[in-house]
């Protein structure tokens, strides 16, 4: 409970800061501030684009999920990979990608492509392990009572995915509502890019600050209707799987309309961004590329990136087991504590760990331990989402029976939970590499001076119209996110790999 509670007070550090400031401003203050027509406009295309994406990633992430996992359609083995592959390209390259191709992209039918294409696989990947972790006798009994092919999954199939896609779409809508780059670059106006335009370019701190605050307000109604919608029920089975083998369901003529729709999605969501990068690093190599700073950068990220992964797992697992295990509303408002910070844009979290730091202890002002903090307050979500769907499907019935047989504490936690934990730290380690990878704002603002990482290069040559020069930088990016991307999709369900039963 300790532990949880200290990481839930690391992620409300922006949150306070917006509180502080607010409180400076007063009401008054306040209502002149955020009672405006501009920020009218803001809320609308902001939550007409979280919204749409939320939609849009959740038929994409379910669809998909239900041809991998319980059709015949074929070859769904590359397809699991391909369908995660997104994950290794930042948003903000998929954005230029798009409008390079089509200097028009610029409206919220792009701006909602482009985070769609980017975000699906937050729901794409729960699904896909709360598929592998239904009881296919349960959807054979469906079937033999007469329901349909559709009927089984709605009646049967999705009640079950509920947590896995509920916690999905929560972290598509917070890092749509955090999304900066990309939506910088297409030109599209949200309370994030208002945010970094005020402090960039008229040093508004109130005014940013305030806006700050509608975001935090946002998020808190997002975690408030997820919570509502998830209710307490449990989903965790005992045994060690499924008796029967999964039956995939044959497409038919659907078959040829599957497999368009899986192409659409992979060729818009990692083709064209590719096809972009190769045309790109031509015009860099052409025009010469410095090794030596490339190697540098590229160091200084992986080293980041899979230091920020083991911290923020590591604050995860608290947080995640506190939830699941200890289920009551001190728990529940620990856990939801972790996800505002998210919400938060990068830019405000940069700025209150700088106020935060230089009020507190100066010494570790422009170091990396601020910076790994920045990035766990980011990113906690990615991880505990993962690490409570572990625990939710982990029986406490193991533990107990060790307990029984007088296993200490540390024995039980090492020989028993963290086996079964394993698969959910993984991924939750995965999925936060890969963001430190490509995260761009808060290491523009509070990495050491001369730190330089894959992100802040690519943005930097891109911003000064350099786009051979910000190629390499880009396409390093995405080797180094492809391990963790193999990492997330490796863990082929068996019966992906049978064929359709005869």
């Amino acid at each position: 409970m300790l532990l949880a509670a200290a990481v839930a007070a690391l992620a409300l550090v922006p949150l306070g800061h917006i509180v502080v400031a607010a409180a400076g401003v007063g009401w008054s203050g306040i209502a002149d501030l955020v009672l405006r027509p501009r920020v009218a406009e803001l809320l609308v295309n902001t939550v007409r684009l979280v919204g749409g994406a939320v939609v849009v990633c959740v038929v994409l992430g379910v669809g998909a999920a239900w041809l991998v996992e319980r059709s015949a359609v074929p070859g769904r083995r590359v397809w699991h990979v391909l369908l995660v592959a997104p994950l290794a390209v930042p948003a903000f390259v998929t954005s230029y990608a798009w409008i390079s191709l089509l200097p028009g992209f610029d409206t919220y039918g792009g701006a909602l492509l482009v985070v769609s294409l980017s975000y699906a696989p937050f729901v794409y990947l729960p699904a896909v392990a709360a598929f592998r972790g239904l009881d296919p006798a349960l959807e054979d009994t469906a079937r033999g009572l007469g329901l349909s092919t559709w009927g089984v999954f709605r009646r049967v199939q999705l009640p079950q995915l509920r947590v896995a896609v509920l916690g999905g779409a929560l972290l598509v809508a917070l890092h749509v509502l955090a999304e900066f780059g990309a939506l910088a670059m297409l030109r599209y106006p949200t309370f994030t890019t208002a945010v970094y335009d005020q402090y960039r370019a008229t040093f508004n701190g109130p005014g940013a600050t305030m806006l700050a605050g509608v975001l935090v307000l946002l998020c808190l109604v997002l975690l408030l209707a997820e919570i509502r919608l998830r209710g307490a029920r449990g989903y965790a089975r005992t045994g060690a799987g499924a008796a029967r083998t999964v039956r995939p369901v044959r497409l038919g003529a659907l078959t040829a309309p599957a497999l368009l729709a899986l192409a659409a999605v992979v060729v818009l969501s990692v083709a064209v961004p590719l096809v972009s990068l190769v045309r790109w690093m031509a015009t860099g190599t052409s025009a010469g590329l410095d090794v030596a700073t490339l190697a540098t950068t590229t160091g200084t990220t992986l080293a980041l990136a899979a230091a920020a992964a083991v911290a923020t797992t590591v604050f995860a697992l608290p947080t995640g087991w506190l939830a699941v295990r200890r289920r009551g509303p001190v728990a529940t408002l620990i856990e939801r504590s972790t996800y505002l910070g998210s919400a938060v844009p990068a830019i405000v979290i940069a700025l209150a760990l700088v106020t935060v730091s230089i009020r507190l202890v100066p010494g570790l002002y422009q170091t990396v331990p601020v910076l790994l903090a920045a990035y766990a307050i980011l990113f906690l979500p990615r991880a505990i989402v993962t690490v409570r769907a572990a625990v939710e499907q982990s029986p406490p019935l193991h533990d107990d029976v060790a307990a029984s047989l007088g296993a200490s504490a540390p024995a039980r936690l090492w020989r028993v939970t963290l086996p079964l934990l394993a698969p959910g730290i993984g991924a939750g380690a995965a999925l936060v590499f890969l963001a430190v990878v490509t995260e761009l704002t808060a290491t523009l603002l509070l990495a050491p001076t001369g730190t330089t990482t894959l992100a802040t290069a690519f943005w930097s040559a891109s911003s000064a119209l350099e786009y051979g020069a910000a190629a390499p930088y880009a396409v390093v990016m995405v080797l180094l996110s492809a391990p963790a991307t193999v990492l997330l999709s490796r863990d082929v369900l068996p019966a992906a790999r049978r064929g359709p039963t005869p």
